[in-house]
């Protein structure tokens, strides 16, 4: 026979994220959550978080049993197809918005958009930006058309490889940087490992990105990127042949983590 369960029962449970968990199963707020600890799940309820724990319990992220995540001022749509949104690429807008006029009218290109966090807070932060993004996913762009609330210019192809002869005076990317040996990389293996690895030292993608920009930025155009840890040095070698007044910046846990270059 089942026995009832209250929901004070289940926030006692010793399991990672019960109070979301509950949210998610009873489909309420937080705040409804907790002002009504009384009350009994049903059988649905009931089935319903235990599923829910089981997959979390595994290490399921609650961002894709969510099936959202915030990233700035925004909230998007995520899946498996898609990275999930991480604090530390707010930087990168963050510096746009440092960086550029947001009445001034520019083009910009988001490399490797999965979710189109970046190109979307960018279109939402700048209104009068032509923004285009690319992704070798359809699947993920099928995501980020879902989350796309401005107009953008969507292309699947390798990095460069969909795109028109187009320049553009901002190209931005959050591109794969992990170590395809990176013992951390088990710890991550409901995300798509397309979208994290790049070869044995994390860089073969941001070569790439580096090599071909020339080609598709305007005179004195920008390129911003995201960078492993331990990865400033040998991007700034990189930049050199192509680019000027190259800066390094830190995230909020003073790690090194993006860099802006202008062409030459």
């Amino acid at each position: 026979m089942f026995i009832r369960k209250s929901t004070k029962d289940y926030l006692k449970a010793d399991v990672k994220d019960i109070s979301k968990l509950l949210t998610l199963a009873l489909d309420q707020t937080k705040e409804q959550l907790f002002s009504n600890p009384g009350y009994e799940l049903n059988d649905i309820e009931h089935k319903t978080l235990n599923n829910l724990i089981k997959q979390r319990t595994n290490g399921k992220p609650f961002a894709y049993l969510k099936g959202s995540q915030g990233f700035y001022d925004l909230d998007f749509v995520v899946s498996t197809a898609t990275l999930i949104p991480r604090p530390e690429t707010e930087l990168l807008i963050d510096i746009a918005l440092d960086t550029f006029d947001t009445n001034k009218k520019i083009s910009a290109l988001d490399l490797g958009t999965g979710s189109g966090i970046i190109a979307i807070t960018l279109s939402e932060k700048f209104p009068s930006w032509a923004i285009t993004a690319t992704d070798q996913s359809n699947d993920a762009l099928k995501i980020a058309q879902i989350n796309a609330t401005n107009k953008i210019d969507f292309y699947c192809g390798d990095w460069f490889d969909a795109l028109p002869k187009d320049k553009f005076d901002l190209i931005v990317s959050n591109p794969p940087y992990i170590e395809d040996q990176d013992p951390h990389l088990h710890s991550l293996k409901y995300e798509p490992i397309e979208a994290l690895i790049s070869g044995k030292d994390g860089l073969d993608d941001i070569r790439k990105i580096i090599s071909q920009s020339p080609e598709f930025l305007n005179q004195g155009g920008y390129l911003l990127l995201e960078h492993g840890y331990n990865q400033k040095k040998q991007i700034l070698g990189l930049l050199e042949e192509s680019f000027v007044n190259i800066k390094a910046f830190k995230d909020l846990n003073k790690v090194d983590r993006a860099i802006l270059a202008q062409l030459r």
